[in-house]
């Protein structure tokens, strides 16, 4: 067996709270429900698009502003409702978030024209940030050791499947058409789901303790929400748009935005008595830093991904949204194989893990180039057992890579820390789709969707090569700062 890293040691080794009491079982369950519906709700939206526009009468500007409100309104407060439960309670904050989430989710399927909508879909984004925070925060405050190491691992599968499974959902839920109600379905889905989740959690989540003398450092948090939404709302819009110039100007907003909360919030530090939003705990280490330019990295990755198959394969092979969401299947039987599996190879490979995880990933993505084009195999002979390649190297890198950039943290700072982590998946989504947007339409500017999906491949290939790069970095960083006297 190889040596083991401090990363690994971190959320592999038994600690004195182990023999404590386990959780109640159905405590992560209910937990996990909440990213589930969280991370569902982005995707499975994009297969009523159509059903909405002949309904409401949407204009394509309402219904970017369907799918781009959600996004920007929930990156744009996850740091804000990370430090609202550390600082009320993280069982009393998600259980808020999770009555939110289920009244915004009746209100969005409600919806009796397209500005009602994108109001309740914005309002239906912020109480998703209140509770994605709360998620892993819970799951490192009621598990330790190995449990731990089990119960991120099931984040990871959870989170990869709400994104994998969406059109999947979407499509079979518009095929049913339970009691006529269309494309309402996708979000009432949410309701009995988010009631049954809320009754379970007023019983099975363990009352915890806020932190004394704590409040919420309200600057910060209007200078953060500033910040991403200046980052992600150009990059979310801008592509669809052509980029105008009034996009890049909202986006090199971000740069001095993001500046001046830098600036507030070493001043908050300084400050007798001064609560930072993100505490100099967090900001000054180096193997939690890291860690967020590999989630970067790879969150641009998995997006981009899963944008440019969609494409592929309703607009390249011409299939149903339901008929792709069955592609999307094949994907997902890969990554739940190995997400699965995780905690095996965190133990066997030890910190190696996530490396080879990212290195298979990048195979997948190299075989499928040569498979689609300079082989000419064609998509029958190499798009099936390809996509579960890739699905392996995706579940290998998503379901232990929060626990490695989260172990070792403050627990105090454990939802702030998870609110900066989420915010940073969401930024990669958003730069990669951005991007990989440029690189599919140019490519098929020459060609055909299959030629842009080729093209984007090697963009892909490149971005799995770099997480595995950057991932070992971290992994040093980490081992170099366990041995320090």
């Amino acid at each position: 067996m190889p040596p083991t890293s401090s990363l690994a040691r971190a959320t592999l080794s038994e600690t004195p709270a182990d023999a404590a009491a386990p959780p109640h079982r159905l405590a992560a369950v209910v937990i996990l429900s909440g990213t589930f519906m969280v991370v569902l709700d982005f995707f499975i939206v994009n297969v009523a698009l159509a059903a909405i526009q002949h309904d409401l009468g949407a204009g394509e500007a309402a219904l970017q502003w369907v799918v781009i409100g959600y996004g920007l309104a929930n990156a744009a407060v996850l740091i804000t409702g990370g430090r609202l439960g550390d600082v009320h309670g993280r069982r009393r904050v998600f259980l808020l978030g999770m009555l939110s989430f289920t009244l915004t989710s009746a209100a969005c399927g409600l919806a009796t024209g397209a500005a009602t909508l994108i109001a309740a879909r914005v309002l239906q984004g912020m109480s998703g940030a209140l509770l994605q925070p709360q998620v892993l925060a819970l799951l490192g405050e009621l598990y330790r050791g190995p449990r731990r190491s089990r119960a991120f691992a099931a984040y990871g599968l959870t989170l990869g499947l709400g994104a994998v499974s969406g059109q999947l959902i979407g499509g079979l839920l518009m095929h049913v058409d339970i009691a006529g109600l269309g494309w309402r379905s996708c979000f009432l889905i949410n309701v009995p789901i988010g009631l049954a989740a809320l009754a379970a959690g007023l019983r099975v989540l363990p009352r915890g303790e806020q932190t004394a003398g704590s409040r919420l450092d309200l600057a910060g948090a209007a200078l953060a929400a500033l910040t991403l939404a200046s980052v992600l709302g150009p990059l979310a819009l801008g592509r669809e748009e052509g980029w105008p110039l009034w996009s890049l100007a909202w986006l090199a907003a971000s740069l001095p935005l993001a500046g001046l909360f830098v600036g507030q919030q070493g001043r908050a530090a300084r400050r007798p008595g001064g609560q930072p939003l993100v505490a100099p705990a967090l900001r000054g280490n180096r193997v939690f830093l890291l860690g967020l330019a590999v989630t970067l990295l790879f969150y641009a990755g998995n997006a981009s991904f899963y944008f440019v198959l969609a494409l592929y394969l309703q607009q390249g092979l011409g299939l149903s949204p339901l008929a792709s969401g069955g592609v999307f299947a094949v994907l997902a039987a890969g990554f739940v194989a190995a997400s699965l599996r995780a905690p095996a190879f965190a133990h066997r490979l030890g910190p190696q893990a996530i490396y080879v995880g990212a290195l298979v990933l990048a195979a997948g993505h190299a075989m499928l180039y040569l498979a689609l084009g300079p082989l000419h195999m064609g998509p029958s002979a190499a798009l099936l057992p390809l996509l579960v390649l890739q699905g392996v190297g995706l579940g290998m890198v998503m379901a232990p890579l929060v626990s490695s950039i989260l172990a070792g943290l403050p627990p105090a700072h454990a939802g702030v820390a998870s609110g900066v982590l989420t915010s940073t998946q969401q930024v990669g989504n958003a730069a990669g789709v951005a991007l990989v947007g440029l690189v599919f339409f140019q490519g098929r500017a020459g060609g055909t969707a299959a030629s842009g999906f080729t093209t984007s491949l090697l963009y892909l290939l490149a971005l799995a090569l770099a997480v595995a790069w950057l991932y070992r970095r971290l992994a040093r960083a980490a081992d170099r700062l366990a041995v320090r006297p």
